[in-house]
């Protein structure tokens, strides 16, 4: 059975956030998740997600540097405390908030000694996220959206987690991201299914609803389902029109309770 959350870092950028969570779910979506939501207070996001009756399944640690095309931290020599404050910062506000996971993004580094610091920071993020029973999750990034992204092959994400060696760290399995960078999408999940802590979709190339594109969300939803995973399928996509106008996708995934 498909459970999908939506991704209001893209869905319902028009509204406050406490909007979009109700719009979620007026929507028929089973979980919401985010990027940086950290200007909302924390009393308002939690009350915002106990009205409309839907947990948050994730948000990310902070970019770094903005303008200067920073896309986190986390493998980036040099920049550990820095790196480990924004940690700290997902965490607690997470935390607060009922949210399961924290997407530690990598940022922008190449070499052993990015990689050394990627893990050392990993097993950090690992222990203080498992003082509050959440998951860490990391995510590889095609290069042609972020050119020089530290992680961006679904095996390279493996040997990280291999090599970080908590339970509590697993892939962000994003089917946009993967697609541009692999393809074979259902044998890379079948693969890494045990490490894979959440599912994300969007169209190749365009990023846009699932129902057009390269990839069948349909069908592989329910090869997904198949496999026995049973976390969420995340609509990570950027709208072509209106959100509202573009949820006719919803109804190709089969949601029904598995026999």
């Amino acid at each position: 059975m498909a459970k999908l959350s939506a991704n209001l870092g893209f869905l319902w950028t028009e509204l406050a956030l406490p909007d979009a969570i109700e719009r979620a779910a007026v929507a028929g979506f089973d979980a919401v998740e985010c990027h940086w939501p950290y200007d909302v207070p924390v009393g308002t996001l939690k009350a915002a997600l106990e009205s409309a009756g839907l947990p948050l399944l994730g948000l990310n640690t902070r970019r770094g540097n903005v303008e200067s095309g920073e896309a986190g931290l986390t493998a980036v020599v040099n920049r550990v405390s820095e790196a480990r404050a924004n940690i700290d910062e997902a965490i607690e506000y997470g935390a607060q908030v009922g949210c399961s996971m924290v997407h530690v993004m990598s940022g922008i580094a190449s070499g052993e000694e990015a990689y050394a610091t990627f893990v050392d920071n990993l097993q950090y993020a690992s222990a203080q996220a498992a003082k509050n029973a959440m998951g860490v999750l990391v995510e590889p990034i095609n290069t042609r959206d972020i050119p020089g992204y530290f992680l961006n092959t679904v095996e390279q994400a493996a040997a990280v987690i291999a090599d970080v060696a908590q339970p509590n760290v697993k892939i962000m399995f994003d089917s946009y991201h993967v697609q541009i960078m692999q393809g074979d999408l259902l044998t890379r999940l079948q693969a890494h299914l045990p490490i894979i802590g959440h599912i994300q979709i969007a169209a190749v190339p365009d990023r846009g609803e699932p129902g057009q594109g390269e990839l069948d969300y349909p069908q592989i939803c329910r090869a997904i389902d198949a496999m026995g995973f049973d976390g969420y399928i995340g609509a990570e996509y950027k709208p072509r029109d209106s959100t509202e106008a573009g949820l006719g996708w919803m109804s190709s995934i089969d949601r029904s309770p598995s026999a």
